[in-house]
């Protein structure tokens, strides 16, 4: 093979996000979106550089692999509607845009979180708590302005995150404090006005927990008891090598299944590494180094080996309840992207995502790669 031949080739190789073969290799493997076609949808978060270099190999990556996207941040209260009287849209464009270009099933994500929260919005000119009024005035104009702009464009909608505790209780955010628990139905009722065709969720982690598996369980029937509308739940899958079991996440699958909505798997990553200790006298550097940081250079053999297998027995199981699963959704696109990263310290290199550092996938990812190919 000549130059002129081969070079076309290795570049199309290098930045399509599968490789293409050259004479004498295999066909290249399917993309993921068509090992899980016929079981649900395949999403990934995408962040803002990704949306702004469309070109650039993480960017084909996500569009030859995935079918679904959410914004991992752009759309977050504090990024979207920083000031009362401003919105910033140019991000989260980007991300519509992208999906439709792409075909893809756009999710925004969130409409009322405590975190990541405008610093305005539950207060007033002075810092303290604003009224009831105020609050509720608010939250619809945010919601209603966000959900109108991508109205039959972004098909489903977190409307409430994170808005219970381990124990069933509500979480005591400043919406809690100022509405108690009318901020949720307001939430759902408002988004449902702003785009009646909209898909709309609430979204929650540990929901393997049973304190909090019960009480979405009762969420559900409260928002259904009122005619609001609720289409699923997107249960957070942040995991690591022994948290949850499949038994306990199964059982929540089970459970919300039950209420008549849809089930979503929402933020599926899963940590390599141990729980950080500080055990190591601080003054000796290198042992709190390997204690914050046990794996820089890639993970030991053993531990990939129980990574993918424990990622694959996850995968096995929304298979088994894709009559109920609509959507798995990953929160990153591979290794380096990954808020794991610098969590729960800072200078920690984690392996939580479906593929690596040089945009690889695992050995996981690969051999649903390889079924499909072989019509599995």
């Amino acid at each position: 093979m000549d130059r002129k031949t081969l070079f076309p080739l290795l570049f199309a190789a290098l930045f399509s996000g599968a490789a293409a073969p050259l004479a004498g290799q295999d066909a290249p493997l399917p993309p993921l979106k068509e090992a899980a076609k016929g079981k649900f949808l395949i999403g990934t978060a995408v962040n803002d550089w990704q949306m702004a270099h469309p070109d650039a190999p993480e960017a084909r990556l996500i569009s030859r692999h995935f079918n679904a996207i959410v914004a991992e941040n752009c759309m977050k209260c504090q990024s979207i509607h920083p000031e009362e009287d401003r919105y910033d849209f140019r991000a989260a464009d980007r991300v519509v845009r992208f999906g439709e270009e792409n075909g893809m099933f756009v999710v925004g994500h969130c409409l009322i979180w405590h975190s990541q929260l405008a610093p305005w919005f539950c207060k007033d000119e002075s810092g303290q708590p604003v009224s009831a009024e105020v609050l509720r005035r608010r939250m619809k104009e945010h919601i209603q302005t966000v959900v109108s702009r991508y109205r039959g464009r972004v098909k489903g909608w977190d409307v409430v995150n994170e808005a219970l505790l381990e124990d069933g209780s509500y979480r005591r955010t400043p919406f809690y404090e100022i509405l108690g628990e009318e901020f949720i139905p307001l939430a759902f009722r408002y988004a449902h006005e702003a785009d009646p065709e909209a898909e709309l969720y609430y979204n929650d982690y540990g929901m393997d927990v049973p304190g909090r598996r019960d009480a979405v369980v009762r969420l559900i029937r409260q928002l259904k008891s009122q005619g609001i509308r609720i289409d699923a739940v997107g249960m957070q899958g942040h995991m690591d090598l022994d948290y949850p079991t499949l038994e306990r996440f199964e059982q929540s699958i089970r459970a919300f299944a039950a209420e008549g909505v849809k089930v979503m798997v929402t933020e599926w990553d899963m940590s390599a590494l141990p729980f950080v200790t500080h055990s190591a006298n601080i003054s000796d550097t290198a042992a709190y180094r390997r204690g914050i940081d046990p794996y820089p250079d890639g993970l030991p053999d053993s531990v990939s080996r129980r990574w993918n297998g424990r990622m694959r027995q996850f995968y096995d199981l929304f298979v088994r309840h894709a009559d109920v699963i609509t959507r798995v959704n990953v929160w990153g696109l591979s290794d380096k992207d990954s808020w794991k990263n610098n969590f729960p310290v800072h200078g920690r290199h984690d392996y939580p995502l479906l593929f690596d550092r040089s945009l690889q996938p695992k050995p996981f990812v690969r051999r649903l790669l390889e079924e499909a190919a072989a019509g599995k």
